[in-house]
């Protein structure tokens, strides 16, 4: 079910194209690896592609572990409260979520409202990659959340009690305890958001609209706007090979100073 679908859409990549008659099965050309590999069009948006997921896995990590510490931290039934709170965004369809940001982030929507009436005015957000980063937060941070909760409840509580009687401040705790403990969760959650706002169609579809660019949204208008599909698998391949080529490294590297840190 996995090897499959790659392996055919790998073949599709490696097809000539003819824009009269589509796909030309039985031929072999590397045509479109070396169109992406060249042309700038296609740099610009994996660059773009790749800069917004770092972003977003970032302030994911900041946002998240903050909120799976004093998650954590919370007696019953705050704790259900809290935590139904945070995966609610999962519930409800992406979709629905993207167009509600829209609607919050346009012209005539609520955040510019309100600066408006402090004397502000109004600014551009909706159709950028601000608005992009926002909504993309918004649903990522779920996957942050968990991993890094799930890894604190591993902790032994005795273990900050011994360095607070130690003479450790609660900040020098937080930061030579806990944080070094549960940087494996928030490893894993990284991961997953990068991984998942790399390849986001739905976000990028609606709120960077058509001129504001991704992979995914590339992809989709190669096999369903140009029917160009060997194009559209080509590019699709190149995400899949750079965003493993990226998670493989940033994996290795968080692990190796880890181990170090953890001695």
């Amino acid at each position: 079910m996995l090897l499959v679908p790659l392996g055919l859409t790998a073949l599709l990549s490696f097809n000539a194209f003819d824009a009269a008659t589509g796909a030309q099965p039985g031929t072999f050309t590397l045509d479109h690896y070396l169109q992406i590999a060249r042309d700038d069009y296609y740099h610009g948006i994996f660059w773009r592609t790749f800069w917004i997921s770092a972003l977003v896995a970032l302030i994911c990590a900041v946002v998240g572990t903050a909120e799976a510490i004093v998650l954590s931290r919370m007696s019953q039934p705050w704790r259900s409260v809290l935590l139904l709170v945070v995966l609610a965004p999962l519930l409800v369809s992406v979709v629905v979520r993207a167009f509600g940001w829209s609607m919050l982030l346009g012209p005539e929507g609520v955040l510019n409202t309100v600066l408006q009436a402090i004397g502000i005015g109004r600014v551009r957000l909706l159709y950028t990659e601000w608005a992009v980063v926002i909504a993309l937060v918004h649903v990522m941070l779920p996957f942050m959340v968990i991993p890094v909760w799930t890894a604190l409840q591993k902790l032994d509580p005795q273990v900050e009690n011994a360095a607070l009687s130690l003479g450790a401040s609660p900040f020098t705790v937080l930061r030579r305890v806990v944080l070094p403990q549960v940087t494996p969760g928030v490893l894993s959650g990284s991961l997953i958001v990068f991984g998942l706002s790399a390849s986001s169609f739905a976000i990028p579809g609606l709120l960077g609209g058509r001129r504001l660019k991704m992979v995914a949204t590339i992809v989709y208008d190669e096999y369903l706007h140009e029917l160009n599909w060997t194009l559209g698998a080509a590019v699709a391949l190149v995400l899949l090979v750079a965003n493993l080529g990226v998670l493989v490294s940033l994996n290795r590297l968080v692990e190796a100073r880890t181990r170090r840190a953890l001695g």
